[in-house]
């Protein structure tokens, strides 16, 4: 049996063209499969749901795959994007029935920007203030979160990075364009949007990557993220990788594996304790 695909999923009525999702599915399902519900990167203002960096290879794990687009600082202004995933998964638990998947089994996973997302998802479970739309009462939680890479401190990047870094702090940054103005001057709207403020007890499981060279997200913003889980008791495991640059770039193929297996170790692992 081939494995399914389906295109093109409006996950909000009346939708903008970014809030669609695909779906992949694998080659066999005798039950409920888990899934990973995935967000591309782009700065926040660029990318699609049909990037290659889609984990569809999951599928041979007995996982379905949900690829996520949603509105981008060009369309709206934070929180616009939250609130696209969350209704994203709203939609899907409120049709894991139809699609047999396993509506306990959700995990978050994201890239640069799009691990920023997945993040916040992980952090903002217990709030309702980012759930807008449709199946209002359904649970916008995710059980775990693999991040790669993803800001997670706005005022917190420039004071971190390496020489030759973008400047976030500058007014025509990704994040001030995201936020829709300067960062240094709209500490408030960049508080609630940065998933360090939302840090709480009874947070789903982490899994943070990041390269040490990175120039684009500085590597402390995943170190950050990681001392902050560990204050509150949540589990974070981080997996940085020596030498490599943003994307990855520059790892070898050694690092490569050993970071596609860690990986899904942590996924196997945590999709083995909520059965």
């Amino acid at each position: 049996m081939e494995a399914e695909e389906i295109h093109d999923i409006c996950y909000v009525r009346n939708a903008h063209k970014r809030q669609k999702l695909d779906l992949y599915f694998p080659a066999s399902r005798s039950r409920p499969c888990p899934l990973i519900i995935y967000i591309h990167g782009g700065a926040f203002a660029f990318g699609t749901k049909k990037t290659e960096l889609v984990p569809k290879h999951l599928r041979d794990h007995g996982y379905a795959v949900a690829s996520l687009d949603y509105r981008l600082s060009g369309d709206a202004i934070f929180p616009a994007a939250l609130e696209d995933c969350k209704a994203a998964v709203r939609w899907l638990r409120a049709h894991a029935g139809r699609y047999q998947i396993d509506g306990g089994r959700f995990v978050a996973w994201g890239e640069s920007a799009g691990g920023h997302q997945a993040v916040m998802l992980g952090v903002t479970g217990d709030t309702k203030e980012f759930d807008v739309g449709e199946h209002l009462d359904i649970s916008s939680k995710v059980q775990g979160v693999v991040d790669y890479y993803a800001p997670t401190d706005f005022l917190q990047m420039d004071d971190h990075a390496l020489p030759g870094s973008l400047e976030h702090n500058a007014r025509e940054s990704p994040e001030s364009r995201y936020i829709g103005g300067p960062i240094t001057e709209n500490r408030a709207l960049v508080e609630k949007a940065n998933p360090i403020t939302w840090i709480k007890r009874q947070l789903p499981p982490f899994f943070i990557a990041h390269g040490t060279e990175d120039r684009i997200v500085p590597l402390h913003q995943s170190e950050l993220l990681v001392s902050a889980l560990e204050k509150v008791g949540a589990r974070a495991i981080f997996h940085p990788v020596d030498g490599a640059e943003h994307g990855f770039q520059g790892a070898t193929e050694e690092q490569t594996q050993a970071l596609k297996e860690a990986t899904e170790k942590f996924l196997k692992n945590l999709f083995d304790s909520l059965c």
